[in-house]
């Protein structure tokens, strides 16, 4: 069997020496045998603040540029985590062609020692497995929650209602459940450390670019699942992940409105959109169920604040259209919409 070719990219926004740390991580963890080519591929997602000439600079100054083993590709615009890594999975391998594997790193991930090496098996080894992810967890070494199953109208009752007796009798809703221990097969993967087969991408097309940031690797996996491919989550293959760093998520007051446009999208564009008004009003209801408990019980809500009034807001102002569709497209040239 020919060695296969591996494509990893890291999209930087604003990020700039995380990102080279990020990239310098993946770089120590390329395998040496068992591909025919690995490369590395950074997309600068419009970051207008130099970061580009910065990382251009440092990818000659470390000589990662030789032999093609590190590029660096800047996107004209920021069309969102989606589009960023679709440019480079459009670009493909230096010579042109379609990577058999991409491995999509986030520019505050850091991958451990035999990450890449580890997916990159277990996809081989599961001919039908066309998503794998890592283990992921903080630099406090606290585990993130990184395996998720699909959203549902009862998933989102229990989520927003967080109630002992409503999680156990929804328990097979649950969207996060507890990480497994060994290698399993799962709905979804968060995109800090997942790789993808190339021969999947060609098949159902790549990140869905109506998602400017968040439901994109779960509309991705959906895509996969109707089409017959596996997700599978794999706690060997490990990272640390610091989270939020190019987003700012972390100093949020409110969630912001593209959060909510990629939630109603996801629930539309897969389910239609009388599926996606009943999980808005499973999530409400949720919510207000959680906001009742906290007042008898005098305790603080866990949620953003004003989520609820955002999350009824959007559904009130939100542009009325028709939901887009992905069309299969072959990551063979380097453009993006």
């Amino acid at each position: 069997m020919k060695p296969p070719s591996l494509l990893v990219i890291v999209l930087n926004y604003r990020t700039a020496e995380m990102t080279l740390r990020a990239a310098e991580a993946a770089l120590a963890d390329l395998p040496a045998q068992d591909v025919a080519r690995a490369e590395l591929v950074i997309v600068d997602n419009d970051s207008g603040d130099g970061s580009a000439a910065l990382l251009e600079q440092a990818i000659a100054q470390r000589g990662w540029g030789a032999g093609h083993r590190v590029r660096l590709i800047r996107a004209s615009r920021n069309g969102g985590f989606g589009a960023g890594n679709n440019i480079a999975m459009r670009a493909g391998m230096s010579d042109g062609s379609a990577p058999d594997f991409v491995h999509v790193v986030n520019s505050d991930a850091f991958l451990d020692p035999g990450c890449i090496s580890a997916l990159l098996s277990h996809l081989q080894a599961n001919p039908q497995a066309g998503i794998v992810g890592s283990h992921v967890r903080g630099e406090d070494d606290l585990p993130h929650t990184t395996a998720f199953r699909f959203p549902t109208i009862a998933g989102e009752f229990e989520g927003a209602a967080r109630l002992g007796p409503v999680t156990r009798l929804l328990k097979s809703h649950v969207v996060a459940p507890p990480l497994p221990s060994q290698a399993a097969q799962v709905d979804w993967v968060a995109g800090a450390s997942v790789m993808l087969r190339g021969e999947m991408l060609r098949e159902i097309g790549l990140f869905d670019e109506g998602y400017f940031l968040y439901f994109e690797e779960t509309d991705l996996c959906l895509r996969a699942a109707r089409a017959g491919w596996h997700c599978w989550y794999l706690p060997q293959a490990r990272c640390v992940h610091v989270g939020s760093v190019s987003t700012g998520m972390k100093d949020w007051q409110r969630m912001p409105r593209y959060w909510f446009d990629s939630r109603h999208r996801y629930f539309a564009k897969n389910h239609g959109r009388a599926y996606a008004l009943l999980a808005l009003l499973a999530r409400l209801s949720g919510t207000g169920l959680h906001h009742l408990r906290c007042l008898l019980t005098k305790r603080r809500p866990e949620e953003a604040p004003g989520f609820a009034r955002d999350l009824l807001a959007h559904a009130l102002t939100r542009k009325r259209h028709r939901p887009h569709t992905t069309t299969t497209r072959r990551p063979a040239t380097e453009d993006h919409s």
